[in-house]
């Protein structure tokens, strides 16, 4: 007997389907698996015999023919032990109606017959909402909550093979399982530090205030001690909240990367992520033997930080060039493209010089010239061109230290931000951007107008610090940030000159 089960599978971010071709037939008892399996498809017979087994189920001493089609997508991961599963329940006829038609499976089987939870649940239950046929999905019950937050998706969570035969029969009622996402963002607790904590550093304050407002990137040189990782730690703090298609954007990417959990299925605080500086290209990136999302995908829609910026391999360095500008990832393989979403904020520090002290105002620095370009140089000029925003940050004194006076409150700043962030989100709605930072080329001039006074002050910047086409636009758009805040449709000659003031290594000669 034919069974013809429902099934899916990721390819990168999106999910495909599978039809698992379950074939019960006379024979000498062999179970085959064929549709370009990789060994931890090929090990689900074995699960899934001993699974039929010890749930009380009659396993066939049959020749038992596995297809997984179509045959030329590689098939990846445990998620097909429960359609394989239930194809050969029905061809042995165990299943008692036909419900299971219509419906798609995916889990992962222990060998007593329980349900574990698979990566990407909720990509597969937004891919098959978007078909809108009304068919069922069939998982785990630790991925019910997160494959349960997509409208029209209709979802039936189960624990394990007996409890889904049960179903099936019409012996057992399971109701679909329905989220609420607005339920997880007020439970949504702020992580990090916060931006009113952090006492002096006024104008590196308020440089974080105008990336946070434009999604720039941002780099922080200055002695150790000084507190650039407090200051980097501190910018969540002032970012405007996640909006719940951000959120869903967020939580896909977690879910591919199996990192949701059933307590946690919705990521509803923009993430903050800190590779080690020892950490491959394939881990920030992306990709590996079978691709996952890497650190810049895993960032997105919210910051990546490079702590001691200068201190990672020069190749994991020049593999952020391409994803800074397109924010997206694209992993070529032999047998497919994936494509990442990479939309992220940079953020990273470093120290000036080796032994860290370059122009310090307590401890004199021990390096040669050629010693600090040696050790900048790490950092090719095509990279930081991308970075907007480049800030000194100098050692604090005695007396800043020990003031009371924080600085204007966290609360105030984000809603300032927030509000700038809704001017851009108006204004760039019909190219499908939200904010400054993703204006490219022919656009800067259409949204980002500049006042005579302005334009003489960028033409002799151009001309006296020798900036490129692209410097040049990051900084008219780091000028348009800066007009947002103060709510001035017109940028001025003012705007111009405080986003000079953020180019600190275009000034600074060794």
């Amino acid at each position: 007997m034919l069974a013809l089960v429902k099934s899916l599978t990721l390819a990168g971010m999106e999910a495909a389907k599978i039809q698992v071709e379950v074939d019960v037939s006379s024979g000498l008892p062999s179970f085959d698996l064929v549709g370009l399996p990789d060994t931890a498809v090929r090990e689900s017979k074995e699960r899934v015999r001993t699974a039929i087994k010890n749930s009380g189920f009659e396993f066939p001493a049959k020749r038992i023919t596995v297809n997984l089609a179509p045959a030329d997508l590689k098939k990846e991961g445990p998620g097909f032990d429960l359609p394989i599963a239930v194809g050969i329940l029905a061809c042995t006829g165990q299943l008692n109606s036909d419900l299971w038609q219509d419906c798609f499976f995916i889990g992962e089987l222990s060998l007593k017959g329980d349900l574990r939870s698979i990566p990407g649940a909720l990509s597969m239950a937004w891919h098959l909402a978007q078909s809108n046929r009304g068919e069922q999905l069939i998982v785990p019950i630790d991925n019910g909550h997160e494959a349960g937050l997509i409208k029209n998706a209709k979802i039936v969570a189960v624990s394990d093979l007996r409890e889904l035969v049960s179903f099936l029969n019409g012996e057992l009622t399971i109701e679909p399982l329905t989220v609420n996402p607005e339920d997880f963002f007020l439970r949504a607790k702020p992580n990090g530090a916060e931006f009113d904590m952090i006492r002096g550093q006024g104008g590196v304050k308020r440089g974080l205030e105008i990336a946070a407002a434009g999604g720039h990137n941002v780099l922080l040189m200055g002695p150790p001690g000084a507190g650039k990782t407090l200051l980097a730690r501190s910018l969540t703090s002032i970012l405007p909240p996640l909006g719940l298609q951000e959120a869903l954007e967020v939580s896909r990417i977690y879910s591919v990367a199996g990192l949701l959990t059933r307590e946690h299925p919705l990521i509803v605080e923009r993430p903050f992520r800190t590779p080690h500086h020892t950490a491959s290209t394939a881990s920030v990136i992306g990709g590996g033997r079978t691709p996952k999302p890497g650190e810049l995908s895993l960032a997105t829609h919210g910051i990546l930080f490079l702590d001691e910026l200068l201190e990672f391999r020069r190749d994991v360095l020049e593999a952020l060039r391409q994803p800074l500008e397109d924010r997206r990832i694209t992993v070529t393989r032999v047998q497919a493209s994936y494509d990442y979403p990479a939309d992220f904020m940079l953020v990273a520090t470093a120290n000036p010089c080796p032994c860290g002290y370059y122009g310090d105002r307590e401890r004199e620095c021990n390096c040669t010239p050629y010693q600090i370009q040696k050790y900048r140089n790490k950092l090719s000029g095509p990279l930081l061109d991308r970075i907007d925003l480049q800030m000194e940050v100098p050692r604090l004194s005695l007396e800043e230290l020990q003031a009371e006076d924080n600085g204007e409150d966290a609360q105030a700043v984000r809603e300032r931000v927030t509000v700038a962030r809704r001017r851009q989100t108006e204004r760039l709605r019909s190219h499908g951007l939200y904010c400054n930072a993703q204006i490219k080329g022919p656009m800067v001039q259409e949204f980002c107008p500049v006042n005579e006074e302005g334009t003489k002050l960028l033409h002799r910047a151009f001309a006296q610090l020798g900036l490129s086409m692209r410097a040049h636009h990051r900084l008219i758009k780091i000028a348009r940030t800066i007009a947002d805040l103060e709510g001035s449709e017109l940028i001025t000659g003012s705007h111009i000159a405080e986003a000079l003031q953020y180019r600190f290594l275009d000034r600074q000669t060794i």
